[in-house]
Parts: C-alpha cells; sequence; structure tokens
C-alpha cells in the first residue's frame, strides 16, 4: 500500500551538464537550487541584483541584465542617509552611493556577460504581489523597511504577467538564441496575505506560466511548489518558520531536480565533487600529524581523480587548503 502522492519528473530532453552555465532568477527558493550547483562547483549564477519575489522586478532585472544598463545616482533613493536601489536586494545598500553604483553596474556587467553565453535561465516566481512607490508609481523589488505608507499594494493580473513575459521571452531568444527557459514556482508561502491571499497569488503565477508555455520559445517547467506541498506534504519537511522548506526538503527536491536535468555520468560527478567540498569543512578530529595528512593525501588524490578525466572543475581552493595539511 502507497500512503503519499508523488511527484514524478520526466528526464528534460537537454540535459546540464558541467560544460553548462545556468543563471537563477527570483525568490529564495532559485538561490536554494542555484547554492546546491555552486556546492558542486557547477557554473551557476544566482540572482545577480538579489533576490527578487515578483514577476515584474524579474523582468525588470532581466531587462537591465540584457541592455547591459548602466545607472546612475538619480537611479538610487535615499533613505535616512542610506544610499538604496529599488531594483535590487537589501544587499545592494551603502552609505556611499558611488561605491553602490560601482558594485550594481559590475555585477550587471558580470550577469550580462554570463547569460550571453548560458545554457539555462530557472525563472522562480514567488508572488504576484507587488508594492508600488508611491512617489514615482513604480513596482520595488524590495521595500528597503522603508515604511509601508510610502508604498501602494496590489497584486498582479494573469493578463498584465504575460503582456509584459511575452516581451520579456522575445528579448531573450534574441539575445540568447541557445537559452533554455525554465519556469517554476515558489513552494515558499507569503504568509503575510494569509491563507487565502497567498493561494490566490500563487493561482495568478500559475495560470499566467500555463499561458506563456505557449509562446514560441522553448520553455519547459520544473514542479518544485508541487513536490513540496504534494509529495512532502508534512511540517516535518518545513523549517521553524513553517514556511520555507527544510534543508530534508531542499534535498529531496535536489534530487528531483538531478532527475530531471542530469544524466548518469553528472550525477556521480557531481556526487564525487560535493564529497570533496565538504572535506573542507570537516574538522579532523585528531592531533595526529600522520592521521591529519594522510586524510589530506586521500582528497588530493580524489582531485587529481577528476581533473584527470575534466578539465571543467576549478578546485584551485580546496588543493590549496589540503596541500598545506599534507606538507
Amino acid at each position: 500500500m502507497i500512503f503519499r502522492t508523488t511527484v514524478d519528473v520526466k528526464p528534460h530532453e537537454t540535459k546540464i551538464t558541467y560544460g553548462d552555465s545556468t543563471m537563477f532568477l527570483g525568490s529564495c527558493f532559485a538561490a536554494y537550487i542555484g547554492e546546491q550547483m555552486k556546492l558542486r562547483k557547477m557554473p551557476a549564477m544566482i540572482n545577480p541584483s538579489g533576490t527578487i519575489y515578483n514577476p515584474k522586478s524579474i523582468s525588470t532585472a532581466i531587462n537591465n541584465i540584457v541592455s547591459n544598463k548602466k545607472i546612475d545616482i538619480d537611479n538610487l533613493h535615499n533613505f535616512n542617509n542610506f544610499w538604496i536601489s529599488f531594483n535590487h536586494y537589501t544587499d545592494f545598500s551603502s552609505d556611499n552611493p558611488d561605491e553602490l553604483l560601482d558594485k550594481i553596474n559590475e555585477q550587471n556587467a558580470k550577469a550580462n556577460a554570463f547569460l550571453k553565453n548560458a545554457s539555462f535561465l530557472f525563472v522562480t516566481f514567488g508572488t504576484a504581489r507587488v508594492y508600488r512607490f508611491k512617489k514615482t508609481g513604480a513596482v520595488v523589488s524590495n521595500c528597503h523597511k522603508i515604511p509601508a505608507a510610502e508604498f501602494n499594494s496590489e497584486l498582479l493580473s494573469v493578463e498584465n504577467i504575460v503582456s509584459e513575459w511575452k516581451t520579456v521571452l522575445d528579448k531573450l531568444s534574441a539575445f540568447n538564441p541557445n537559452l533554455k527557459i525554465v519556469f517554476t514556482v515558489s513552494p515558499v508561502r507569503h504568509w503575510k496575505d494569509g491563507a487565502y491571499g497567498n493561494q490566490l497569488s500563487k493561482s495568478i503565477l500559475f495560470l499566467s506560466i500555463d499561458k506563456l508555455m505557449k509562446h514560441e520559445t522553448k520553455l519547459s517547467y520544473f514542479p518544485a511548489y508541487e513536490i513540496q506541498m504534494d509529495d512532502l506534504r508534512d511540517y516535518r519537511f518545513y523549517a521553524d518558520d513553517m514556511l520555507h522548506p527544510s534543508s530534508f526538503a531542499v534535498d529531496y527536491i535536489w534530487e528531483k531536480f538531478s532527475e530531471m536535468y542530469f544524466d548518469k555520468q553528472t550525477i556521480e560527478l557531481q556526487s564525487s565533487v560535493k564529497k570533496i567540498t565538504k572535506s573542507v569543512e570537516h574538522r579532523i578530529m585528531t592531533d595526529s600529524k600522520i592521521k591529519k595528512k594522510a586524510f589530506a593525501e586521500k582528497i588530493l588524490k580524489q582531485i587529481n581523480d577528476i581533473t584527470a578525466k575534466t578539465n571543467l572543475i576549478d578546485f584551485g581552493s580546496e588543493t590549496d587548503y589540503f596541500t598545506a595539511i599534507y606538507k
């Protein structure tokens, strides 16, 4: 007897390998998967503008990346003697506007070059709820703890999202014709709107993606939301806030992701790479120099075995770390 529903994924016709670059844009769930790839030293870039939650702001980020937009101080906002960008996450804020502008423009230029040659772009919609800054009417990516009275809140419509994103998809297709675009809906619930408001918001996102899937660009979908909500249907698989996936849930969704986008060879390789990167965090519970040297020698051999098969993985920091122990 089976006492749970499982979400089966079909292998994607195009696989992600260590020779493919992948960009992740959107809510914090995009970072979950992107960080798993980085842990395994797969070429990935995660949210070059910081975490973004709504389709409108993700669209703005993509437009800025594709056009390699250079911003100046007129694009910044000063709040309590602190400079911020409404199109960026809180990481992009400073008491020095010149340093902030340099950071934003440098990161956007890197994202432009990365996306131009990327094989995959994963877009994670988190919420259809947006906030408009009253003084300008512009939708913001982040309110930066500015008083709520400074913003108007609204739900994007399906029509609004689809219309805007058809243009975005056209731009991406022209910018990088080989780019494979994958949509996901974040399983993280936005509880500020309550249970009904969260479900309404997620429904708008699902309907929008369903319509966008008919676009002539080759699109696909990864069921992150469904895996969390229907497959892992238990609060054991949530973090302490009962809203975000637990580390176990992220690992489980990563397994599904791997099943869909990696071939057997890549799965085996990334598993070996992860063991090496995690070994740096390993605390050697001995004062014996002989045992420490033996452990370092074992890891260095694993690195050499992998680099003998492929030159696509940079183990520079790990090699330096374990070489220092070995000497």
